[in-house]
């Protein structure tokens, strides 16, 4: 798919003049309109149904991407912005990504060719350089997730300081063989949570083992097979840090079968502060994100894009919060 972007580079113009001639505005010389149009020529790029008419468009329909509908952390965060939609006038097209990177992209063509005024995404499986030709077509709000070079608006919390102190507690409670199981995107939320781990195990004058390090694990039978692959190394970890609830209350399932307690013979913990944290026995220690209100304030500032009204992403009162039960 030929974007503005391909224009732009082949024009050897910004993407923002290139817009300007698309759309008619005043303030280009004549030169650089007829390397835009030579450039459009060449490539075979005509704007989507005209993008003067599409911007014009409104369905008052939001897409809200989510890797699954099965995780309770990602159902908050849809609460959250169904609240604030309805008080909006807006309904919602919840989409599922299945954490699939291509069905991820294949969503954006509802923000091509109108379906949605807008998509929020929650979590992120390809790099951001992929959607930025979509942000033409209509905000683009990421939520949870984000990337540092991101032009679009960002609701985050402090994923490494979240880490961190939940690394810190491991480490207070003696251990110095810990383990980490994280989503494996190159996304900030991803790297940040990484990086706030190693500060805390630096600061003990520890380090990550990379035979510790396990990716692309999300749901509960992963969290099992994490602790099959666990129990069957040579050198185990004695403590490990998940990147969700689902795979620390996986972790302590397989642990019964396989014979092992836990936090004695490995303590868990887990991310998020889902239901199940709490039903899990033993109870699982994790890190609290009130996702509700993340949901809330991503809901809050597509309005205000979307409207043309200042915007403030400041999550203000909100923070990630360690809590320690059973599992540690």
């Amino acid at each position: 798919m030929i974007t503005i972007t391909d224009v732009a580079k082949h024009a050897g113009l910004s993407r923002a003049t290139v817009s300007r001639v698309i759309n008619n505005r005043p303030y280009v010389s004549e030169e650089k309109k007829k390397l835009v149009r030579n450039a459009m020529d060449k490539l075979g790029y005509y704007p989507n149904s005209s993008a003067q008419r599409l911007r014009n468009q409104k369905t008052n329909i939001i897409g809200v991407l989510v890797p699954r509908l099965t995780n309770p952390f990602f159902i908050n965060i849809i609460e959250g912005i169904e609240k604030i939609a309805a008080e909006s006038g807006l309904q919602l097209l919840i989409c599922q990504t299945k954490s699939d990177k291509q069905k991820e992209l294949n969503y954006f063509t509802l923000l091509r060719t109108k379906q949605v005024d807008g998509i929020i995404l929650t979590s992120l499986e390809n790099d951001w350089e992929q959607f930025s030709p979509y942000v033409d077509y209509g905000p683009v709000i990421l939520c949870n997730e984000y990337y540092e070079n991101a032009t679009v608006p960002m609701i985050r919390l402090n994923q490494y300081e979240g880490s961190y102190i939940g690394a810190r507690h491991l480490i207070d409670r003696g251990h110095r063989k810990i383990g980490y199981c994280g989503g494996g995107s190159t996304s900030g939320l991803s790297k940040d949570r990484k990086r706030g781990l190693k500060k805390a195990l630096e600061e003990a004058g520890l380090s990550l083992n990379p035979n510790w390090i396990f990716h692309k694990r999300y749901s509960i039978e992963d969290g099992r097979e994490l602790m099959k692959e666990i129990t069957a190394m040579e050198d185990r970890p004695t403590a490990i840090f998940t990147n969700s609830d689902e795979v620390a209350a996986g972790i302590i399932k397989e642990s019964k079968e396989l014979g092992l307690k836990v936090p004695d013979d490995l303590a868990v913990i887990g991310f998020d502060n889902q239901p199940i944290a709490e039903l899990i026995e033993p109870r699982l220690t994790t890190i609290d994100q009130p996702s509700e209100e993340i949901g809330e304030k991503a809901m809050e500032t597509m309005v205000a894009v979307l409207n043309q009204q200042k915007i403030d992403t400041n999550l203000k009162g909100l923070n990630l919060k360690l809590i320690v039960r059973d599992s540690t």
